[in-house]
């Protein structure tokens, strides 16, 4: 389910980015109830290796767990209902109420990094910096990022059992080491 429709991408007016806070595990079902009130959102989500009964699998996550984005026009639209909203627990807001709108620039970024729904966070990484693997038999491990090549491909020293290991995989499947 692409979150991420060609209207998001350009904001008109008094038109802002909202953040929306939702249930728990419940980004999904709030992201559709709130784009069949013809609301405009976007939930970025990445590509994460999930280990069940012995096995990995591959599922797209929200890359804020609990969190969307909406595109509001505080005097136009129906704000009020964002919170009422099936999946939804409220919209943030300062202490009257009133939604406090995201910075300027923060969710068009996120919007430039993602190639449909899947945000990427391997831009502007760099050969000596730490990364963790997000994706893949060593999802969740951190690791020093070697070398990168032209064809996406890179490679990742990890310590293990006191040795260091090179791995091999492609950069989508990193991040920046926070």
């Amino acid at each position: 389910m692409s979150h991420l429709d060609t209207g998001v991408r350009s904001l008109t007016g008094s038109e802002r980015w909202f953040l929306v806070r939702t249930r728990p595990k419940c980004e999904q079902k709030a992201a559709w109830n709130l784009q069949a009130q013809s609301f405009r959102i976007f939930l970025p989500q990445i590509l994460k290796t999930v280990r069940h009964a012995r096995r990995l699998s591959t599922v797209r996550a929200p890359l804020f767990p609990g969190y969307l984005f909406i595109v509001l026009d505080l005097g136009r639209d129906r704000w009020l209902s964002v919170g009422s909203t099936i999946g939804v627990m409220h919209l943030f807001a300062h202490k009257n109420g009133r939604p406090v709108p995201v910075p300027a620039g923060v969710v068009e970024a996120l919007i430039d990094r993602s190639d449909g729904s899947v945000a990427r966070l391997d831009f502007d990484l760099v050969k000596g910096q730490r990364v963790r693997i997000l994706a893949g038999p060593f999802a969740d491990l951190m690791g020093t990022l070697q070398r990168l090549d032209e064809a996406g491909r890179v490679q990742v020293l990890l310590q293990m059992m006191g040795t260091a290991v090179p791995v091999t995989l492609h950069r989508s499947a990193l991040a920046p080491a926070a």
